[in-house]
């Protein structure tokens, strides 16, 4: 009877792990959420640099009582285009909506919220993204819910769309105000 060598045992193993875990990310709840460290926690600091002609923030602004949205945005970002919309519907209905610019051309900035509208209550540029570096941003869009405490309740990375309005974001904001 041949003898099975150990090295002969560790392909399969591999690849069988490989496997189980594949089957455990096709399983999950919601394949396209990216996990956030901050949720639950409280917002790191607001260290932007102005955007001249808007009203700035800080972290007071993010811990003064009220329910709000933080938005990562820039100029050059296709899905921030997209949803864009979405984000002028929200500010309508009374969602105040704090935007922050990131590593964008400030004409360019500029020329797209003429275009498109401004939703925001008060933004600032994160020129370099070492603000978007604390608060764990993948890529823009990304969109935060701060409850009353300066408290990051929920991050969305993507474009806010109907279905996420409908399914996360006004969930989470409910949950909030309470």
């Amino acid at each position: 009877m041949a003898k099975i060598s150990p090295l002969m045992v560790i392909p399969p193993l591999v690849f069988g792990a490989f496997v189980m875990l594949a089957a455990v990310g096709m399983f999950r709840d919601d394949p396209e959420s990216l996990p956030s460290a901050r949720e639950g926690q409280p917002a790191p600091p607001v260290v932007l640099t102005e955007f001249p002609g808007k009203a700035g923030f800080s972290d007071e602004t993010l811990r003064d009582g009220n329910v709000k949205l933080v938005n990562y945005w820039a100029s050059w970002c296709a899905p921030c285009r997209v949803e864009h919309p979405n984000l002028e519907a929200l500010a309508k209905g009374g969602i105040p909506i704090y935007g922050i610019n990131y590593k964008d051309d400030l004409n360019k900035a500029n020329a797209f919220l003429n275009e498109l509208g401004d939703p925001y209550v008060a933004q600032g540029r994160d020129e370099k993204g070492r603000m978007a570096l604390d608060w764990g941003v993948y890529g823009v869009p990304e969109t935060y819910v701060i409850d009353g405490e300066g408290t990051i309740l929920m991050r969305f990375a993507g474009p806010i769309t109907q279905r996420v309005i409908a399914d996360r974001l006004m969930p989470a904001i409910e949950e909030a105000r309470k």
